[in-house]
């Protein structure tokens, strides 16, 4: 049931709903039917343009509903109890089909509006994952923007049959029309990246919007120290856009943060949200959901080609693309992901309760996720590749009192295991007696740290031979105009309250060479 304070903020929301939507669930009988009959028939009693009907639709199980606006259907359905972390995917949707206006640039919107051909996506999720949400969410939009599309959130723990079927053991994990379309952790850049490789002329569209004048600083990065630089930038005056794939950057997949100096503990969804917040208080034109593919470096201005089509001109540059999960680049790891593979600990550790895993890296990451782990799982076995464990020692006396968790040191991991499409066990290599053993066990999580977002900076700046962007204590790069901050740099030490300070660095450092340019 709603809290009185949820009902009451659902009031606020709802408040300026334009059309009514009827949710439509399947008749038939379920031990949770009931749970979630009044669930929903409790959402609908806060505004009268929510309706509750039952009827036979012909739609997955009794536990399936659909959304209907003025009578039509658009295409957005949940099977399962959108509860959790999907709660706001199901308010969300409703308000959409409602006529709220969809936060996605022109750009996107047409894009999406130019698929021709009939979509079924089908989005298996976990209600305990803060990933699957961003997924459900996008594609619920795509489908309120295209009647070709369609969209179904299922909870796989109430469809065992299904996850078994289809040999799921990671979430999200996306269907198109049948067939596997994507898996783990995705955004809305993303999933428009692999639209467009599958109908390439979807691309070919104009967007509504003015071509924008040349700015001033273009960041390209969303996360901490992008949204820093963008916020030191417009308090100057300047003339700022923020190009990001996603708000929030890698900072959206953390879940506890409690190292950011005067907040005493946060979640990364809600930094992602401050951030976004704070920006919003200064004029910063954002291109959220696209990604840079070439920049061309001219005397006066540089242009920034986008992965829409479009082109931005500007006179400086800060580059704020942070990192990514490192992977282990062993056989069997690329061709498992989502099939025992996984890097998030919090989104699939459910799908391996009661099973034995491992957990790949003794670092502070690598110690927290066997940590978490350990509560759900039969039993976790860290492997690290260094003689000894190098997270921090709280960790470490934290590990030392679980009797389900093993560590092994000065090892090497040679390959990860599969039969049937699911991984049974992991090779690997003690590397002082070279001995080489075998694990059965049911999944691997790997936690080895991070590599720099770089795809495009190659031919642009000097990188580092690790691929980090070189800079100065000024966050220069060796091309005049270009500035670089955060994860993606040479600066040591990838915290969250470094790149805050990094991103502040380069917009004063690109505002006093902007200064001294007029």
């Amino acid at each position: 049931m709603l809290t009185p304070e949820i009902k009451e903020a659902l009031k606020g929301y709802t408040a300026n709903m334009a059309n009514t939507i009827t949710i439509v669930i399947q008749t038939g009988e379920h031990e949770k039917r009931e749970e979630l009959v009044d669930f929903l028939a409790d959402l609908a009693s806060i505004s009268d343009y929510i309706i509750v009907e039952e009827r036979d639709a012909g739609l997955r199980s009794p536990l399936t509903f659909i959304l209907e606006a003025d009578g039509t259907a658009n295409g957005i359905i949940f099977s399962g109890i959108p509860g959790g972390h999907e709660f706001n995917s199901l308010i969300l949707a409703i308000l959409h089909s409602s006529g709220t206006e969809l936060k996605l640039d022109e750009s996107v919107k047409n894009i999406v509006k130019n698929v021709s051909e009939t979509l079924h996506f089908e989005v298996f999720i976990s209600l305990s994952c803060h990933n699957c949400p961003d997924v459900v969410q996008a594609l619920n939009q795509f489908a309120t923007l295209n009647p070709n599309i369609s969209s179904e959130m299922i909870d796989g723990g109430l469809y065992p049959a299904l996850i078994e079927e289809r040999n799921i053991q990671g979430v999200p994990s996306v269907y198109l029309n049948g067939e596997i379309f994507a898996n783990g952790n995705m955004d809305t850049a993303k999933l428009i990246e692999k639209l467009i490789a599958r109908e390439p002329t979807i691309a070919d569209v104009t967007s509504t919007e003015p071509q924008l004048p040349v700015q001033d600083v273009l960041i390209i990065g969303g996360g901490p120290a992008g949204i820093s630089a963008a916020i030191y930038s417009a308090r100057k005056g300047l003339k700022v856009t923020v190009i990001a794939d996603r708000i929030g950057g890698q900072v959206k997949d953390t879940m506890d943060i409690e190292n950011l100096i005067s907040v005493i503990k946060t979640t990364g969804p809600e930094l992602s949200n401050a951030l976004l917040a704070h920006m919003n208080e200064y004029e910063v034109t954002t291109k959220e959901h696209f990604r840079v593919d070439k920049i061309i470096n001219d005397d006066e201005t540089k242009t920034v080609h986008l992965s829409s089509g479009e082109i931005i001109e500007t006179r400086s540059i800060i580059i704020a693309t942070g990192a990514q999960w490192r992977e282990l680049g062993v056989p069997g790891e690329k061709e498992n992901i989502g099939n025992g593979v996984a890097y998030c600990p919090h989104c699939d550790g459910p799908f391996f309760k009661g099973k034995d895993i491992a957990v790949i890296g003794g670092g502070n990451s690598g110690i927290e996720a066997a940590l978490d782990l350990s509560g759900i799982v039969k039993s976790v076995t860290v492997f690290e590749f260094l003689p000894d464990l190098k997270a921090d020692k709280i960790l470490i006396d934290q590990i030392e009192k679980r009797d389900n968790i093993t560590v092994h040191t000065n090892v090497a991991t040679q390959q990860i295991i599969a039969a049937d499409g699911k991984v049974t066990a992991i090779e690997y290599q003690n590397r002082e007696t070279e001995e080489v053993k075998q694990l059965p066990l049911a999944g691997i999580f790997v936690q080895i740290g991070l590599l720099p977002n770089n795809g495009f900076l190659k031919e642009v700046v000097d990188l580092s031979p690790y691929g980090e962007v070189l800079i100065n204590e000024r966050c220069e790069t060796n091309v005049t105009g270009i500035y670089a901050c955060g994860d993606v740099t040479t600066v040591p030490y990838k915290q969250i309250v470094i790149a805050m300070g990094e991103g502040s660095k380069a917009a004063l450092s690109a505002y006093d060479y902007l200064l001294k340019s007029n």
